[in-house]
C-alpha cells in the first residue's frame, strides 16, 4: 500500500502525486489551447451511440470512441487529419511521474485530453485498448478539482473516491493496470486559470 499525504492507503501499483505538475500548469494549459485550435474538442459518441459527457480530444496516438468501437488512431476522424504532435515536455512529465512512481522505463505514445465542463463525468471503466498492458497509465489534473473513482478487476467491486486539484498526478500500472476507474461529476467551481473547467490528460503508451 502506498500512503497518501491525507493518510489514505492505495491498494498496490496506484500512486498519487500531489502537485507534481503544478511547475508546468501554464505550459500545459497553453498547449491544450494550441491542440483545440487545431483539433477541436468534442464529445465522442460510444459504440452504443451514447455521447460522453467529457468532450476530448489527442496529441500523438489518438483514443477515440464511435460506432465503430473503441481504438487508437494517427488521425483525427472528424479531419482525416494527423493528430497533433505529442510535445516533448509532455512525455517528458509522463516519464518522470511514472518513474516517481516506481514503473521505469515509460515513454507515452498518445495522450488523451478530457474538457469536463460542471456536470460532466467519466463512467466506470478499463483502459484496455493499448498494446503494452505492462505499461502504467498517468492522468494529470488541471483546472478545477474533481472526485476519482478507483475499483478493483470487476465493475462492481467497491471504489475508493480520491479528491485529485489542479497539478495533480495519478499513476497507475502494475497490478492495478486494470482496475475500473472514473470520474464522478464536476461540481460549480471557478478556478483562477481554467474557469468553470476541468482538464485532464492521460498518457498512455498504445502500441
Amino acid at each position: 500500500m502506498q500512503d497518501d499525504l491525507f493518510g489514505v492507503a492505495y491498494p498496490p501499483g496506484l500512486a498519487v502525486l500531489r502537485g507534481f505538475a503544478l511547475a508546468q500548469a501554464g505550459e500545459l494549459l497553453e498547449m491544450i489551447g494550441q491542440v483545440s485550435a487545431v483539433a477541436p474538442f468534442r464529445n465522442m459518441v460510444t459504440p452504443g451511440g451514447h455521447a460522453m459527457s467529457a468532450a476530448m480530444t489527442n496529441v500523438g496516438l489518438g483514443w477515440v470512441t464511435d460506432r465503430k468501437g473503441y481504438r487508437y488512431t494517427a488521425e483525427d476522424p472528424q479531419t482525416g487529419v494527423t493528430w497533433p504532435d505529442l510535445p516533448e515536455a509532455l512525455v517528458g512529465l509522463g516519464e518522470r511521474a511514472a518513474e516517481a512512481s516506481g514503473f521505469t522505463g515509460f515513454r507515452p505514445d498518445g495522450c488523451l485530453i478530457n474538457r469536463y465542463s460542471v456536470g460532466a463525468k467519466m463512467g466506470l471503466h478499463q483502459d484496455i485498448n493499448e498494446g503494452d498492458m505492462t505499461a502504467p497509465i498517468v492522468s494529470v489534473s488541471l483546472g478545477l478539482p474533481a472526485v476519482f473513482l478507483f475499483g478493483g478487476l470487476n465493475r462492481g467491486d467497491s471504489t475508493m473516491k480520491i479528491v485529485v486539484e489542479h497539478g495533480d498526478v495519478v499513476v497507475w500500472g502494475g497490478p492495478a493496470r486494470l482496475y475500473y476507474h472514473g470520474v464522478m461529476p464536476v461540481k460549480v467551481g471557478q478556478h483562477p486559470l481554467t474557469g468553470g473547467v476541468r482538464y485532464n490528460l492521460t498518457l498512455r503508451k498504445a502500441v
